[in-house]
């Protein structure tokens, strides 16, 4: 049988090159220590991983690789480290440790690996990239911890999970986005299309404002694109010269603006007439700047 192709240059180095496994029965014990050998371990020594990437799992898509595994069994084992006597943790394969609690298994395949914390975190992390179907956020957020709690490189990061250095930085501008839409995205409400559209916006409000339009109305990235490349036209569009009022409207405006934190606007057209308005947030300002005519 050929070898199955690498799935990214750091995780062969990580996880060594295990021959594939044709039949659960045929699992041999571990011996000497050697990473590419297969445990049978009872999954009531397993423990979860508490650094784990992914943070929700599909039950649904539980329930039926549960029922794959009681028909065929594990078929990729999970990778372990030892945390004590008969204890051990994942590193990585959560989702088929779950599945095969819910298929009622009573031990599953693992190779056995020696980690301290921080490597652990990083094989996780490493291992849920590149064979999770994480969502986008997920994915950005697995890289982001790369970072900060691995103190790894983009470049490094690169060659850990055999993605090019300008996708990992595509994936961490996702997190630049408001919250709201980075739950939308997570959700699949809009697509990373739309995500990247979003993020040719400059300000957060117009990008809220645009995710909801899109949202409620329904727009494809092409769409999207449209209404950003309409405001940006609209923005380059010089603003029209603002006249140069005399110097007792300038004074009007400052003395009225005391008592509404500035919010006067004064226009008045070439032939004399005008308006001045004036926006107050309570009552109080109102009556503050009565009593300050009646004063006079």
């Amino acid at each position: 049988m050929a070898k199955r192709a690498a799935l990214g240059k750091g995780l062969g180095a990580l996880l060594g090159d295990a021959a594939p496994i044709k039949d659960t029965r045929e699992i041999h014990r571990m011996v000497g220590g050697n990473p590419a050998a297969v445990s049978e371990i009872p999954i009531g020594q397993i423990v979860p991983n508490p650094w784990q990437p992914r943070s929700e799992f599909d039950q649904e898509a539980l329930e039926e690789l549960a029922a794959s595994i009681r028909t065929l069994g594990i078929i990729q084992p999970l990778t372990l480290r030892q945390t004590g006597p008969g204890t051990y943790q994942i590193i990585s394969g959560e989702r088929r440790y779950r599945a095969a609690r819910l298929a009622g298994l009573t031990s599953v395949p693992a190779y056995i690996r020696q980690a301290d914390d921080a490597a652990m975190l990083e094989m996780a992390i490493v291992e849920n990239i590149q064979r999770e179907d994480l969502d986008a956020i997920e994915t950005a957020l697995s890289f982001q911890r790369l970072i900060d709690e691995c103190n790894l490189t983009q470049e490094a990061m690169a060659l850990r999970v055999g993605k090019k250095r300008a996708t990992i930085t595509n994936y961490l501008r996702l997190l630049r986005l408001p919250d709201e839409i980075q739950k939308a995205l997570k959700l699949g409400k809009i697509s990373v299309g739309h995500a990247k559209v979003l993020l040719g916006v400059e300000s957060p409000a117009q990008q809220r404002k645009l995710f909801e339009n899109t949202v409620r109305s329904d727009w494809s990235v092409r769409q999207l694109e449209q209404k950003v490349k309409a405001l940006d036209r609209q923005a380059a569009t010089p603003a029209a010269e603002e006249e140069d009022l005399p110097e007792l409207f300038y004074s009007l405006a400052e003395r009225i603006g005391r008592h509404f934190a500035g919010q006067v606007a004064v226009r008045r057209s070439p032939k004399g007439g005008g308006t001045i308005t004036i926006r107050y947030d309570n009552d109080e300002q109102v009556e503050n700047l009565l009593k300050d005519l009646e004063r006079q």
